[in-house]
Protein backbone atom coordinates (compact mmCIF):
# COMPACT_ATOMS: atom_id res chain seq x y z
CA UNK A 1 0.00 0.00 0.00
CA UNK A 2 1.70 3.08 -0.76
CA UNK A 3 0.97 6.18 1.51
CA UNK A 4 0.31 9.66 1.17
CA UNK A 5 0.66 12.10 3.98
CA UNK A 6 0.37 15.80 3.94
CA UNK A 7 -1.48 18.86 5.84
CA UNK A 8 -5.06 19.67 4.65
CA UNK A 9 -3.86 22.76 2.35
CA UNK A 10 -6.88 24.87 1.12
CA UNK A 11 -7.53 24.58 -3.09
CA UNK A 12 -3.75 23.22 -2.63
CA UNK A 13 -1.58 23.64 -6.32
CA UNK A 14 -1.46 21.10 -9.14
CA UNK A 15 1.19 18.83 -7.48
CA UNK A 16 -1.06 18.41 -4.37
CA UNK A 17 -3.32 16.36 -6.81
CA UNK A 18 -0.48 14.67 -8.83
CA UNK A 19 0.68 13.41 -5.21
CA UNK A 20 -3.17 11.88 -4.42
CA UNK A 21 -3.70 10.43 -7.61
CA UNK A 22 -0.23 8.08 -6.69
CA UNK A 23 -0.99 7.07 -4.06
CA UNK A 24 -3.67 4.38 -2.60
CA UNK A 25 -4.36 6.19 0.99
CA UNK A 26 -4.43 9.67 2.00
CA UNK A 27 -3.75 10.93 5.87
CA UNK A 28 -4.19 14.43 6.48
CA UNK A 29 -1.62 15.22 9.47
CA UNK A 30 -3.26 17.73 11.30
CA UNK A 31 -1.93 17.20 14.72
CA UNK A 32 1.04 19.43 14.03
CA UNK A 33 1.77 23.23 14.60
CA UNK A 34 -0.28 25.70 12.38
CA UNK A 35 1.76 28.21 10.63
CA UNK A 36 0.35 31.70 9.96
CA UNK A 37 -0.38 32.46 6.32
CA UNK A 38 0.71 29.42 4.82
CA UNK A 39 -1.34 27.34 2.30
CA UNK A 40 -3.81 26.13 5.19
CA UNK A 41 -6.47 28.96 4.97
CA UNK A 42 -5.71 30.65 1.76
CA UNK A 43 -3.98 29.86 -1.81
CA UNK A 44 -3.21 32.32 -4.98
CA UNK A 45 -5.31 33.58 -8.25
CA UNK A 46 -5.09 35.45 -10.64
CA UNK A 47 -5.83 39.27 -10.46
CA UNK A 48 -8.56 40.71 -12.92
CA UNK A 49 -5.68 42.79 -14.47
CA UNK A 50 -2.40 41.43 -13.71
CA UNK A 51 -0.67 39.52 -10.81
CA UNK A 52 -1.77 37.30 -8.41
CA UNK A 53 -4.10 37.82 -5.39
CA UNK A 54 -5.54 35.44 -2.12
CA UNK A 55 -8.51 33.59 -1.83
CA UNK A 56 -8.98 31.92 1.90
CA UNK A 57 -10.85 31.60 4.68
CA UNK A 58 -11.21 33.89 7.92
CA UNK A 59 -9.98 32.26 10.98
CA UNK A 60 -10.91 32.45 14.71
CA UNK A 61 -8.00 34.09 17.02
CA UNK A 62 -5.85 31.32 18.44
CA UNK A 63 -2.43 31.21 20.06
CA UNK A 64 0.88 30.48 17.81
CA UNK A 65 1.10 26.75 19.13
CA UNK A 66 -2.53 25.97 18.17
CA UNK A 67 -2.38 22.76 16.37
CA UNK A 68 -4.03 22.30 12.62
CA UNK A 69 -6.89 20.37 14.29
CA UNK A 70 -7.55 22.98 16.79
CA UNK A 71 -8.24 25.62 14.01
CA UNK A 72 -11.32 26.92 13.54
CA UNK A 73 -13.13 29.35 10.79
CA UNK A 74 -14.13 32.81 11.54
CA UNK A 75 -18.14 33.04 10.96
CA UNK A 76 -17.66 36.87 11.36
CA UNK A 77 -17.05 36.95 7.73
CA UNK A 78 -19.39 36.10 4.63
CA UNK A 79 -16.23 34.14 3.35
CA UNK A 80 -17.79 31.97 0.91
CA UNK A 81 -19.79 34.56 -1.13
CA UNK A 82 -16.62 36.73 -1.38
CA UNK A 83 -14.92 33.87 -2.61
CA UNK A 84 -17.33 33.26 -5.18
CA UNK A 85 -17.58 37.25 -5.74
CA UNK A 86 -13.51 37.36 -6.61
CA UNK A 87 -14.14 34.36 -8.86
CA UNK A 88 -15.80 36.88 -11.06
CA UNK A 89 -13.04 38.15 -13.22
CA UNK A 90 -12.28 34.61 -14.82
CA UNK A 91 -15.80 34.70 -16.47
CA UNK A 92 -14.56 34.51 -19.89
CA UNK A 93 -11.90 31.73 -18.94
CA UNK A 94 -13.37 28.66 -21.22
CA UNK A 95 -14.13 26.53 -18.55
CA UNK A 96 -15.77 28.99 -15.02
CA UNK A 97 -18.70 27.53 -15.66
CA UNK A 98 -17.90 23.90 -14.58
CA UNK A 99 -15.00 25.23 -12.24
CA UNK A 100 -17.53 28.07 -10.17
CA UNK A 101 -20.24 24.77 -10.18
CA UNK A 102 -17.36 22.40 -8.47
CA UNK A 103 -15.81 25.07 -6.20
CA UNK A 104 -19.61 26.29 -4.95
CA UNK A 105 -19.75 22.72 -4.28
CA UNK A 106 -16.76 22.07 -2.27
CA UNK A 107 -17.09 25.17 -0.33
CA UNK A 108 -20.70 24.35 0.73
CA UNK A 109 -20.53 22.80 4.10
CA UNK A 110 -20.86 23.31 7.48
CA UNK A 111 -18.28 23.14 9.72
CA UNK A 112 -15.89 25.70 11.61
CA UNK A 113 -12.74 23.27 10.93
CA UNK A 114 -10.37 24.12 8.33
CA UNK A 115 -9.25 20.74 8.31
CA UNK A 116 -12.34 19.04 7.44
CA UNK A 117 -13.15 22.12 4.92
CA UNK A 118 -10.02 21.47 3.23
CA UNK A 119 -11.06 18.34 3.53
CA UNK A 120 -14.18 18.01 2.09
CA UNK A 121 -12.82 20.53 -0.95
CA UNK A 122 -9.95 17.38 -1.77
CA UNK A 123 -13.19 15.42 -2.33
CA UNK A 124 -15.21 17.10 -4.35
CA UNK A 125 -12.19 18.86 -6.35
CA UNK A 126 -11.09 15.00 -6.56
CA UNK A 127 -14.18 13.25 -7.78
CA UNK A 128 -14.30 16.55 -10.23
CA UNK A 129 -11.09 15.16 -12.00
CA UNK A 130 -12.08 11.58 -11.44
CA UNK A 131 -9.34 10.77 -9.00
CA UNK A 132 -9.84 8.11 -6.72
CA UNK A 133 -9.38 9.47 -2.79
CA UNK A 134 -9.46 7.67 0.00
CA UNK A 135 -8.80 9.78 3.27
CA UNK A 136 -8.58 10.05 6.65
CA UNK A 137 -7.36 12.88 9.35
CA UNK A 138 -4.81 11.55 11.73
CA UNK A 139 -6.34 13.21 14.59
CA UNK A 140 -9.51 11.40 14.33
CA UNK A 141 -7.85 8.01 13.73
CA UNK A 142 -6.27 7.33 17.38
CA UNK A 143 -3.32 5.74 15.45
CA UNK A 144 -0.73 4.63 18.20
CA UNK A 145 3.09 5.99 16.99
CA UNK A 146 6.67 5.76 17.84
CA UNK A 147 7.41 9.39 19.52
CA UNK A 148 8.26 11.97 16.84
CA UNK A 149 12.37 13.05 17.21
CA UNK A 150 12.36 14.93 13.81
CA UNK A 151 9.93 16.05 10.97
CA UNK A 152 11.03 13.17 8.89
CA UNK A 153 9.65 10.68 11.77
CA UNK A 154 5.78 12.07 10.95
CA UNK A 155 5.80 10.37 7.95
CA UNK A 156 8.09 6.89 8.91
CA UNK A 157 6.16 6.47 12.29
CA UNK A 158 2.84 6.57 10.38
CA UNK A 159 4.13 4.49 7.73
CA UNK A 160 5.11 1.58 10.08
CA UNK A 161 1.32 1.98 11.88
CA UNK A 162 -0.17 1.82 8.76
CA UNK A 163 1.39 -0.93 7.49
CA UNK A 164 2.43 0.91 4.45
CA UNK A 165 5.03 -0.28 1.79
CA UNK A 166 5.66 3.05 0.38
CA UNK A 167 5.36 6.02 1.16
CA UNK A 168 5.66 8.87 -1.42
CA UNK A 169 6.17 12.90 -0.62
CA UNK A 170 6.68 15.74 -2.75
CA UNK A 171 10.21 16.28 -4.41
CA UNK A 172 11.10 19.46 -2.44
CA UNK A 173 11.40 17.85 0.97
CA UNK A 174 13.96 15.23 0.07
CA UNK A 175 16.26 16.68 2.35
CA UNK A 176 13.70 15.65 5.74
CA UNK A 177 14.07 11.62 5.25
CA UNK A 178 16.36 9.36 6.81
CA UNK A 179 16.35 6.71 3.66
CA UNK A 180 17.86 4.21 6.31
CA UNK A 181 15.02 4.52 8.45
CA UNK A 182 12.62 4.14 6.15
CA UNK A 183 14.70 0.76 4.55
CA UNK A 184 15.35 -0.34 7.83
CA UNK A 185 11.07 -0.78 8.35
CA UNK A 186 10.89 -2.49 5.10
CA UNK A 187 9.32 0.67 3.39
CA UNK A 188 9.97 2.08 0.17
CA UNK A 189 10.64 6.14 0.12
CA UNK A 190 9.93 7.48 -3.10
CA UNK A 191 9.73 11.03 -4.14
CA UNK A 192 7.34 12.34 -6.61
CA UNK A 193 8.40 15.32 -9.33
CA UNK A 194 6.21 17.30 -11.50
CA UNK A 195 6.88 18.86 -14.90
CA UNK A 196 3.95 21.71 -14.04
CA UNK A 197 3.98 23.02 -17.66
CA UNK A 198 2.58 26.31 -18.34
CA UNK A 199 -1.12 26.70 -19.82
CA UNK A 200 -2.63 29.87 -21.38
CA UNK A 201 -3.91 32.25 -18.98
CA UNK A 202 -4.85 34.16 -21.59
CA UNK A 203 -2.33 36.83 -20.72
CA UNK A 204 0.79 37.94 -21.73
CA UNK A 205 2.54 36.34 -19.00
CA UNK A 206 2.31 33.37 -17.20
CA UNK A 207 1.48 32.89 -13.56
CA UNK A 208 3.20 30.01 -12.16
CA UNK A 209 2.17 28.27 -8.56
CA UNK A 210 -1.47 29.18 -8.70
CA UNK A 211 -4.44 27.13 -7.09
CA UNK A 212 -6.07 24.35 -8.80
CA UNK A 213 -8.67 27.03 -8.99
CA UNK A 214 -6.72 28.74 -11.60
CA UNK A 215 -5.94 25.66 -13.52
CA UNK A 216 -9.70 24.64 -13.71
CA UNK A 217 -10.50 28.37 -15.11
CA UNK A 218 -8.28 27.30 -18.21
CA UNK A 219 -8.30 23.59 -18.25
CA UNK A 220 -10.67 21.04 -19.66
CA UNK A 221 -10.81 17.76 -17.01
CA UNK A 222 -8.92 16.00 -19.82
CA UNK A 223 -5.59 18.49 -19.83
CA UNK A 224 -5.61 18.42 -16.29
CA UNK A 225 -5.57 14.75 -15.89
CA UNK A 226 -2.56 14.52 -18.14
CA UNK A 227 -0.91 17.73 -16.34
CA UNK A 228 -1.35 15.52 -13.06
CA UNK A 229 0.27 12.71 -14.76
CA UNK A 230 3.38 14.90 -16.06
CA UNK A 231 5.47 13.50 -13.16
CA UNK A 232 8.58 11.79 -12.29
CA UNK A 233 8.39 9.10 -9.30
CA UNK A 234 11.85 8.80 -7.95
CA UNK A 235 12.62 6.02 -5.44
CA UNK A 236 15.08 7.00 -2.68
Amino acid sequence: MRLGIMQPYFFPYLGYYSLIKHTDEWIFLDVVQFIRHGWIERNRILKPVEGWQYIGVPLQKHSRNTLIKDIHISGAEDWKNKIVRQLEHYKKAPYYEKAIGVIKQAINIETDSITRLNAHILKITCTYLDIFFSDKIFSEMNLEIKPVEQPGDWALHISEACSATEYINPFGGIDLFDRNAFKESGIQLCFLKNNLKTYSQRRPFFEPGLSIVDVMMFNSKTEIQAMIDDIEIIRA
